[in-house]
């Protein structure tokens, strides 16, 4: 097959630029961020008829192993300013004029969103998982500056702004642990697509909370919190990368308001 491929790094379903004609191989153009410097990456395409069909059946997902001629790794990238390879580690990569055999594609031609699909639910969950148990070592990080730090003449935590931080990131933990759990069980019994209502509440909250956990120990450790002496400046930068990772927080309540819409228009219509 053939494909072109232009500089996209998060688009919706109808406006990927990536077309295929099917004819055994595939070429492209192509310049990506936030690739992890793996062996092999999977590119998503369009097929050649964009306007027919679901607009969910048109993509495919290709393997192009990272050794494959055209594929450029260019630079390696930060976040935050500081190296990402704690990540995992993400380049800028470019591809041009590469070509893989049609074998490469997954599954089949058509079936890109179903793969991302029955990840992206289970994924998001995990995020969420990592999250809470980041937060909870974050609120253990500032009870220690608390009960140890003196200012005034006093614990940090005798003072009543401190321990009021620490009591509401306690209850930030705990709502949030608890629509997790909520999401993993209608993931579990429903299945991702029945269960994306949930699952993209916990997405939203479990990076907020973690977010302000983080913050809050960052305020108490002062302006040791921002620096390398302490974990909680590269925890922050991962919380605060997550309200973008996997979709944006803002994607994610436009789906909820949609699916809360639809819900309670069915309960209005059952009534009348």
């Amino acid at each position: 097959m053939n494909l072109w491929l232009r500089c996209h790094q998060s688009v919706r379903a109808s406006q990927f630029p990536t077309t295929h004609s099917g004819l055994g191989k595939f070429k492209d153009k192509l310049k990506l961020c936030w690739n992890p410097q793996c062996k092999v990456a999977i590119v998503m395409c369009r097929g050649p008829s964009p306007d027919v069909g679901s607009r969910h059946g048109q993509h495919s997902m290709i393997l192009v192993p990272m050794d494959t001629p055209g594929v450029k790794r260019v630079r390696p990238l930060t976040v935050f300013g500081q190296d990402d390879a704690v990540h995992g580690g993400h380049f800028e990569v470019h591809f041009e004029n590469v070509r893989v055999p049609a074998c490469n594609m997954i599954l089949g031609e058509g079936r890109g969103f179903e793969i991302a699909q029955g990840r992206l639910g289970p994924g998001r969950l995990h995020h969420c998982m990592r999250a809470v148990g980041l937060a909870e070592f974050a609120l253990e990080l500032l009870c220690q500056r608390a009960a140890t730090r003196q200012t005034f003449g006093k614990k940090l935590y005798q003072h009543e702004v401190v321990a009021h931080w620490i009591a509401e990131c306690r209850l930030m933990i705990e709502q949030t642990r608890l629509l997790t759990l909520h999401a993993a069980q209608a993931l579990d019994t429903v299945g991702s697509r029945a269960a994306r209502k949930q699952i993209a509440m916990i997405k939203v909250a479990a990076a907020r909370m973690a977010c302000k956990v983080v913050d809050c120990a960052i305020q108490v450790y002062g302006g040791a919190g921002v620096s390398g002496d302490f974990p909680l400046a590269q925890m922050y930068s991962y919380v605060r990368t997550l309200r973008i990772a996997d979709g944006p927080d803002e994607v994610h309540l436009s789906s909820i308001a949609h699916l809360e819409l639809r819900d309670q228009l069915k309960k209005t219509q059952a009534k009348l």
